[in-house]
């Protein structure tokens, strides 16, 4: 009697963790399911990184990379000054969005915030246009009084700067122009136009 009471114990037993094993495994693959990444934003939803489009280009060693202090310039670079100059000249790459005006009207801009003896509208500014690995690039060189961003200037109690030179670029990509303004000291910036025109001629469409 004694056996068989110890037999139906037994068998009780092997059922109970028969029939609780399933449910435990279920348990621990659900569980394991939910810490996926993918499973708490769906298949449809799961974030996917951005392709880069724009403008590629290959700096010279000699600039020197600066934090932008913006959010539309891309890259920013300071081209140490020569010996006599005041202050190094500078050179920052914009980019906004795919919007920033047509090339032509910025180019006028950049002329218009020069200005010759007296005073008087620069009218020896020279624009080219050519074609860079299949962009098509608008150049600009204009000498003379420079007064960029005077708003800013006269809130730090300095006025326009004289015997400037400007090197500007727009590089019309298929995500839109890109802007490129080199300006400081006369002088700086003639010893940093031939890496200047080897930026330019680096310049390719990102794929």
């Amino acid at each position: 009697m004694k056996k068989k009471y110890l037999l139906v114990v037994l068998s009780g037993i092997v059922l109970l963790f028969a029939g609780c094993s399933p449910k435990v495994e279920e348990k621990k693959e659900s569980a394991s399911a939910e810490l996926k990444p993918e499973a708490a934003h769906g298949a449809s939803t799961a974030a996917t990184p951005e392709k880069s489009t724009g403008l590629k280009f290959t700096a010279p060693t000699e600039w020197i990379v600066e934090t932008p202090s913006s959010s539309s310039r891309q890259s920013q670079y300071k081209l140490p000054r020569i010996q006599g100059d005041s202050e190094d000249a500078q050179l920052i790459i914009y980019y906004f969005g795919g919007g920033g005006g047509a090339p032509q009207a910025n180019i006028d801009r950049w002329i218009g915030e020069f200005s010759g003896p007296n005073g008087k509208p620069v009218t020896d500014a020279k624009i080219l246009h050519k074609t860079v690995n299949g962009l098509v690039v608008t150049t600009v060189d204009v000498k003379g009084t420079y007064a960029s961003s005077m708003g800013m200037m006269m809130k730090s109690g300095s006025s326009a700067k004289t015997g400037e030179r400007l090197l500007g670029a727009i590089a019309e990509t298929a995500s839109g122009p890109w802007f490129i303004k080199l300006t400081g000291p006369e002088r700086t910036v003639a010893k940093w136009q031939p890496s200047f025109e080897a930026f330019l001629n680096s310049m390719r469409q990102s794929e």
